[in-house]
């Protein structure tokens, strides 16, 4: 793009995004002008860091908007708000240049626009020399395993107690890799000097926070995720004062969150025992997942499969000369659900590698290995990819294994169809694969796993085991629990858990996943106007498990 054109789309970007904030300022004056906190009541602490710069992601509104219905209800609000408080952050990180530093002034900036009307406990960053001597010098495993208890940082439970030491290398780690786009770490200087200036980042949040949790005795704190190291640390601190936290992450459906009081991104859901989806319950699934089938859906404003190829001759033709076929679907190694999938193998590599291993000693069976779409997202490319893996092992060159790249726009469903099971780390096509019919071989613990709806072997033997099994039987049978099962955990996850924001929200325009405000008045925000703002309130200040009472 000519220097001309794209100063131009620079401005135009700029002048929008001033609009936007405007739009935002105007209308938390508004509710600041007609609202007043009960002073009796205890406060709400807000906390998402990581969800932003500049502009407003979709975490980032649904924390603002769950913050202005807390003051409608009269409840008092507290947005812990970074102001260059960090030494690095992770949004801030620039993957070109590590020693870079991050935008504090844009960000700051943004924060005022969010922020200009609540209450707001600023946090700045002042270095710990004790702390700094005490990192230098540390192997990358050492500052993995860095527990760091500082002079006098206490907590209020009764009596004054001291806080015990914070695991600030096992906090920091996500955050690290999904930076670094990466599950192994290089024992590098690059990555140990990242990985002190966020160790040093987060124990001054664990120390400002602590201090704000002292001051305020929250009733709960509400955080974004629960991997990103600042949001991390804030839970780990909350906890061990004694206090509720409850975490929100993108859901399921367009503008859609997803609160917990457990980790967001492992997505914990009760569903009930003696739960029956209803003829139009299941006509509504049935509707949704013939969207899905055919590629029509996004996650976090990212539409993955703009198109959708079926199965080309040239695939069928070589597919002919196997008794059977074997799709496994890889996940992207970095992604924030892993650290909770990693539960059987130590992680998804490892499993390859025994997959690697099985289709050498099956030439009869075609296996047929498949990138997930999102490991080559432009600006977000991963550093450790399912490609790599394949070239360094030479897989492409056993006869019976075709490798299908993230670009490629394969119906992952049509493949499923001709097979006769399939393998996935913890990908939801696994869920899609069982609502299907067909015998999923599941390695890595995933959201649907809270359910019998997929097999899933405890050891790495035992997978093994099953593998060879399946490979060796006439027919597999599947448990007739794993189907409905699946379906109830899917209905669930799409229309109970998953809060819709659409009354509120909508694209901005400028970035994918970024939202401005629709045109409403403040009392949209009240329980009575609004099921999903009657869901979220009942779960932070009843103790309620954020599901929508109503689903149709």
């Amino acid at each position: 793009m000519p220097k001309a054109s794209q100063l131009f789309k620079s401005l135009g970007q700029r002048y929008q995004r001033t609009s936007l904030n405007l739009q935002i300022n105007r209308f938390t004056s508004q509710i600041n002008l007609n609202t007043h906190p009960d002073p009796d009541t205890k406060p709400i602490i807000f906390f998402n860091a990581s969800t932003r710069l500049v502009g407003v992601s979709l975490n980032a509104a649904f924390a603002l908007l769950t913050s202005l219905a807390m003051r409608l209800q009269k409840v008092p609000v507290i947005h812990f708000v970074c102001q260059a408080g960090m030494s690095r952050c992770v949004l801030g990180t620039d993957h070109n240049d590590f020693s870079k530093a991050p935008p504090c002034t844009a960000c700051i900036a943004q924060s005022r626009w969010l922020y200009s009307s609540s209450m707001v406990i600023p946090f700045t960053y002042k270095s710990d020399e004790k702390l700094i001597n005490l990192l230098r010098g540390l192997s990358l495993e050492r500052l993995m395993e860095l527990e760091y208890q500082p002079p006098a940082r206490e907590i209020k439970i009764g009596n004054k107690i001291s806080l015990p030491p914070v695991p600030l290398g096992h906090l920091v780690l996500p955050a690290i890799r999904w930076v670094l786009r990466r599950h192994t770490l290089q024992d590098d200087e690059l990555t140990r000097s990242l990985y002190r200036k966020y160790i040093l980042s987060a124990d001054r949040v664990a120390e400002q926070f602590s201090t704000l949790l002292n001051h305020a005795s929250p009733q709960a704190v509400v955080l974004f995720n629960e991997q990103f190291f600042p949001e991390a640390t804030a839970r780990w601190v909350a906890l061990q004062h004694g206090i509720r936290t409850i975490t929100h992450e993108v859901g399921l459906q367009p503008f859609s969150a997803y609160f917990t009081t457990g980790e967001a991104t492992a997505y914990p859901l009760h569903v009930p025992d003696d739960l029956e989806l209803s003829d139009s319950q299941n006509d509504r699934l049935d509707a949704y997942l013939s969207q899905r089938f055919h590629g029509q859906f996004s996650m976090a404003g990212v539409r993955f499969w703009p198109e959708m190829k079926g199965l080309d001759e040239s695939f069928i033709n070589k597919a002919t000369g196997f008794k059977q076929i074997v799709p496994v679907f890889t996940n992207v190694i970095f992604d924030t659900s892993q650290p909770h999938s990693n539960v059987v193998f130590p992680h998804m590599f490892a499993w390859l590698d025994q997959v690697l291993d099985i289709a050498r000693n099956h030439p009869d069976t075609l296996f047929v290995i498949r990138a997930h779409p999102d490991e080559a997202r432009p600006g977000k490319a991963s550093q450790e990819s399912v490609s790599q893996w394949i070239a360094q092992n030479n897989a492409e060159s056993l006869p019976n294994l075709i490798f299908v790249d993230s670009s490629q726009p394969l119906s992952s469903y049509e493949l499923i169809q001709k097979s006769k099971f399939v393998m996935v780390y913890n990908s939801t096509i696994g869920l899609e694969a069982s609502l299907m019919g067909m015998p999923v071989l599941c390695a890595g613990r995933a959201r649907f796993t809270q359910l019998p709806t997929v097999f899933f072997p405890t050891t790495t033997e035992l997978f093994r085991q099953q593998a060879e099994e399946f490979l060796a039987a006439q027919a597999i049978s599947i448990p007739p629990e794993f189907k409905p099962n699946a379906r109830r955990f899917l209905y669930y996850q799409l229309y109970r858990s998953s809060l819709p924001f659409t009354d509120f929200l909508q694209e901005d325009g400028i970035w994918p996943g970024f939202v401005k405000l629709k045109k409403f008045q403040p009392q949209a925000l009240t329980p009575s106007a609004s099921p999903t703002i009657q869901t979220i309130l009942k779960g932070i200040l009843e103790n309620g498990d954020f599901l929508l009472e109503s689903d149709l």
